[in-house]
């Protein structure tokens, strides 16, 4: 027998249940005229979808029928893409198309019912799986009616669970113990399978948790062979997904090869086109795991990810930068700074394609239905000064334009017509004249437009897409000196992008209104350090006034940050503050400046004025409280007073502390 018969023979033998589904797909293979043309598993993770679509895929096989398989994962967001990848679908008669993951490109639902399915070839068959329900308007259209299969997986019965362990050689008196935990869970019956009956004692203690489940993953892995795989697992359970050349850029000193194998061969990690891809229930699981057994071994595999990102950002072919840029923002997704920026939403899915002629004209509309008349005059000026730098975005389901963004890249020295004609422009240079000037050769990159009208600049699937091109520019372009955001809503952007950009202050008026414009310095805060923020989930320094320190803003905003972190080593060592010349002569910097703070704030004591700001200080930073409300209780002050006095503390504190910024003193 084939590897592939093998496998097939594998899993007909291990397949339990799910007999109205195979049945209903066999009576279609055999093209009986009253069967559904397409099928439709939905429910939750780890309930057996993908493994019901493997069986019908080996059925399909074996009935001789053309296959075509796609995970919905990875399928990029273009109808066109998905179209040229699927196209034997609408060519080939008695193809069987299968689209695993489907939740993941739920947006390509309303095209497929109402452009792709119709054009199918004859006798083709449709297998879509995933964890949301199908759209009501399908399942209720009289068209669909006898077309369209749906079914919604339940949990396997006590009697198949059972089946599952016997088959799977689980001692008997082990096997309440499991039902206990996974009930009738698939995903979990199939991993505590994977780990046999070894190492469980009649006394372990199981129950339905995310507690339990982790110390189930620690049996299913055992023992791992070696520190190279324990090492391994630390990669496949952040990346997104893991190819061997993955492994072999962060793990160079292994053999990537033999690692990339073992993984395979895990019972919870699926094979993709583009790599290896954990069950999500186990991946989530054992990165929680990992993270609790060795936190500073998870960060720093996180930080040589991240690195190996930058460089495929930098130096990988043009089409595979978007895909990379998504791999970076997965793993940065737990932060503070991306979950205020990214949506993560699938709802009114968008793709992206270069400004054509003809479209020139809804763009102009848009921006003065939008903006206003003067901003549509400018939106005019930069699609004939830079058209390459526009992008429109198409709603997925219908191909409807629905709103442009604008990235101009602008080289130093800036060109008079642009600063005579753009304020907003005008004023991002200004910015940079007024800090550090961009040297000839240089340029800056400002992302000028954003213009959504039915979601105008609040957190949308455009924005999202919009700063993952704009990061991956930022990372492979050379002698970029800034990258500047526009934002109408400057008070609300602030906050959004707190720790990402900086607030230049700048607030340039357009018409009736007036603009924010928000940036960073990237000679000041390179690429790789602005990422390596994110995953210490620090925020990011603000942009300092010169070569030769801080501007006073800067500044504070730079006590206030170092200041939460004053009992974490790790963040705080790399903390704006750290690169004051307050510390600038140090051998022992980070552990100086945290003594320099401490010594500061008791100083406030020496000022009855500042005594009870030294106390609020000292029990909100100094005292391990978890929360200021937990630090008001510690002085027994209410929670308002509480709060007055530690403002006073932290206005207190900086001006000291800039004070001796200005003389160079530690």
């Amino acid at each position: 027998m084939s590897v592939g018969e093998r496998l097939s023979t594998a899993r007909i033998q291990a397949f339990i249940g799910r007999d109205e589904e195979l049945r209903r797909f066999a009576e279609a293979l055999a093209d009986d005229p009253a069967a559904p043309f397409a099928f439709y598993v939905h429910g939750p993770g780890g309930i057996g979808k993908s493994t019901l679509l493997r069986r019908l895929a080996d059925r399909a096989r074996a009935a001789g029928r053309p296959l075509l398989e796609l995970d919905g994962r990875f399928v990029s967001r273009d109808p066109a893409d998905f179209e040229r990848a699927a196209g034997a679908f609408l060519e080939v008669p008695g193809t069987v198309l299968f689209v695993d993951s489907f939740e993941h490109c739920q947006w390509l639902e309303s095209w497929l019912w109402q452009r792709f399915l119709p054009r199918a070839a004859d006798g083709t068959l449709v297998v879509l799986g995933g964890r949301l329900a199908p759209q009501p308007q399908w399942t209720a259209d009289p068209a669909w009616a006898g077309l369209l299969h749906t079914t919604e997986l339940e949990q396997f019965s006590e009697e198949q669970a059972r089946s599952l362990l016997a088959a799977a050689q689980i001692r008997p008196e082990m096997r309440n113990l499991v039902l206990r935990f996974a009930g009738g869970n698939p995903l979990a019956l199939s991993l505590a399978a994977a780990a046999g009956s070894t190492g469980w004692s009649g006394e372990e203690t199981w129950a339905p948790s995310a507690d339990l489940l982790r110390t189930l993953l620690v049996g299913l892995i055992g023992e791992v062979p070696s520190a190279a795989h324990r090492r391994a697992l630390e990669v496949a359970a952040q990346a997104y997904s893991t190819s061997e050349e993955l492994l072999t850029a962060v793990l160079p000193d292994e053999d990537a090869h033999l690692l990339f194998d073992w993984l395979r061969d895990l019972p919870f990690v699926e094979t993709t086109h583009r790599g290896l891809h954990p069950h999500d229930a186990a991946r989530e699981t054992l990165a929680a795991d990992l993270r609790w057994r060795a936190p500073n071994a998870f960060v720093t595999m996180r930080q040589r990810l991240a690195e190996e990102y930058l460089r495929l950002l930098r130096e990988a072919p043009e089409e595979r930068v978007w895909t990379v840029t998504d791999e970076l923002f997965h793993l940065f997704r737990e932060g503070q700074i991306v979950a205020r920026l990214r949506t993560w939403s699938r709802d009114d899915e968008v793709h992206d394609r270069p400004l054509q002629p003809d479209d020139v004209d809804l763009v102009l509309r848009m921006a003065e239905e939008t903006e206003g008349a003067a901003s549509a005059e400018l939106v005019r000026h930069w699609v004939q000064r830079q058209p390459q730098a526009f992008s429109v975005y198409r709603l997925v389901s219908t191909g409807r334009i629905v709103a442009f963004t604008a990235r101009l890249a602008l080289q130093a020295p800036p060109d008079p017509v642009d600063l005579a004609t753009d304020p907003v422009v005008a004023a991002a240079w200004a910015h940079t004249d007024a800090t550090a000037p961009v040297a000839p050769g240089e340029h800056i990159g400002i992302s000028r437009f954003s213009v959504y009208p039915e979601r105008y600049q609040v957190p949308s699937r455009v924005i999202d897409l919009s700063s993952s091109r704009a990061q991956a520019e930022s990372a492979r372009a050379r002698g970029r000196a800034y990258g500047f955001a526009v934002w109408r809503d400057a008070e609300t952007w602030s906050e959004r992008v707190k720790g990402s950009l900086a607030d230049t202050g700048a607030r340039p008026r357009v018409g009736d209104y007036t603009y924010g414009v928000f940036g960073v310095d990237w000679r000041r805060v390179p690429v790789e350090t602005w990422l390596r923020h994110f995953i210490a989930a620090t925020e990011v320094p603000a942009a300092p006034s010169g070569p030769s320190g801080f501007s006073r803003t800067a500044f504070d905003q730079a006590v206030r940050e170092a200041l939460p972190h004053w009992r974490d080593p790790g963040p705080f060592a790399v903390c704006a503050l750290m690169r004051a010349r307050l510390v600038a002569d140090s051998d022992d910097p980070a552990e100086d400046l945290r003594a320099l703070l401490r010594q500061a704030v008791d100083e406030l004591a020496r000022d009855p004025r500042g005594v009870r700001a030294r106390e609020a200080l000292a029990a909100s930073y100094f005292s391990g409280a978890p929360t200021q409300e937990a630090a008001a209780r510690r002085l027994g002050l209410p929670y308002g007073t509480y709060r007055r006095h530690l403002r006073q503390g932290l206005d207190l504190l900086c001006e000291a502390l800039w004070q001796r910024e200005l003389q160079g003193a530690r």
